[in-house]
């Protein structure tokens, strides 16, 4: 019987697959025949999940999820009635609804994802059906121009540190950092100005800016697992007891990153932050400052409209959409 079925797929108009919240999700499925099949139905599903899945020992223990689509339609036939007969050939059932507003950006993390995909079952009245399924990706973009104007301002963060067992005898480590503003877009950098100043009896090995993206994952509103990772960095030599050292400005480029904006979603937080970090020479642990930046789609405009360029950017021309370093080794 199942013979008969030569084709069964979903077909989205849009061919790459990508869209944006508050677009038409359109298509049609195809189902291609050899001879005449009796149908009691063609279901359609389109399902938009977020799901958080953590492993604890050798069981997955901790589990949440949470649903942002979840639209059924019939494509052929009614409820109670007989089955309709398709004829040999080729047969196309179109498709069309507007996806909501403020949905999640698709993700694909260790623990948890977002993702969204469509459905169809075709019903024989014999008890046979034929399943395909389909995922599509959606974007939803930060604008840095429809964010709060604070983004576009310096951010600044300063710190006084004693080193040593003999903290009393000793002088601190002043360090002072900013960064030329708060929001940025992959393929721009971020200017760094600090200045260390080591008033201790202990030597710096080196200090060092950070760019890092921390994913979090929660199940019934508690993290519940963390990971954060390195994507750039900047660093220079040491500083010995007495000196300083200052970043005049000092570019730390913003590789392309996926453009993730998982507002809607309750599971899964991510956050980029710029880390400035000073090591000692000595047993202590490394001084560290977090200046949490926002990771946004489409760059700052002037009031004429035009693109404020930062100079050094070089925007690609597509992004990620998946996250190639996802088994790559944390930061600590």
């Amino acid at each position: 019987m199942a013979k008969k079925l030569i084709k069964f797929v979903i077909l989205f108009d849009n061919t790459n697959l990508l869209y944006f919240p508050g677009q038409f999700l359109s298509g049609r499925v195809l189902v291609e025949l050899e001879e005449d099949t009796p149908a009691l139905g063609l279901h359609f599903h389109v399902v938009g999940e977020g799901v958080v899945r953590v492993r604890s020992g050798r069981h997955e223990r901790l589990y949440d999820k949470e649903n942002y689509i979840d639209f059924r339609m019939r494509l052929l036939g009614e409820p109670g009635q007989g089955p309709s007969v398709l004829s040999p050939g080729i047969h196309s059932f179109p498709f069309k609804l507007g996806l909501p507003l403020g949905l999640p950006s698709t993700f694909l993390g260790k623990h948890g994802w977002i993702q969204y995909y469509c459905k169809a079952a075709l019903r024989e009245p014999n008890g046979l059906t034929h399943k395909n399924q389909q995922v599509f990706i959606v974007m939803n973009p930060i604008d840095l121009n429809l964010e709060p104007p604070i983004l576009a301002q310096p951010f600044r963060c300063e710190i006084e540190h004693r080193l040593g067992i003999t903290c009393f005898s000793s002088g601190p480590v002043l360090c002072r950092v900013a960064l030329d503003r708060g929001g940025y877009v992959p393929g721009e950098t971020i200017g760094i100005s600090a200045l260390v100043h080591n008033r201790s009896k202990v030597t710096i090995k080196y200090t060092k800016a950070s760019l890092t993206e921390t994913v979090q994952y929660l199940a019934r509103s508690k993290v519940v697992q963390a990971e954060t990772r390195e994507l750039a960095s900047l660093s220079r030599g040491k500083i010995k007891p007495g000196d300083k050292d200052e970043w005049l400005n000092e570019q730390l480029y913003v590789p392309p990153l996926p453009p993730t904006n998982l507002r809607g979603c309750n599971l899964i937080r991510i956050q980029y932050d710029v880390y400035f970090i000073i090591d000692p020479k000595s047993m202590e642990k490394e001084i560290k400052l977090q200046l949490p930046i926002m990771m946004a789609t489409y760059p700052l405009r002037t009031n004429e409209g035009t693109l404020a360029r930062k100079q050094g950017a070089h925007y690609p021309s597509t992004l990620p959409i998946f996250r190639p370093w996802l088994d790559e080794k944390t930061f600590d």
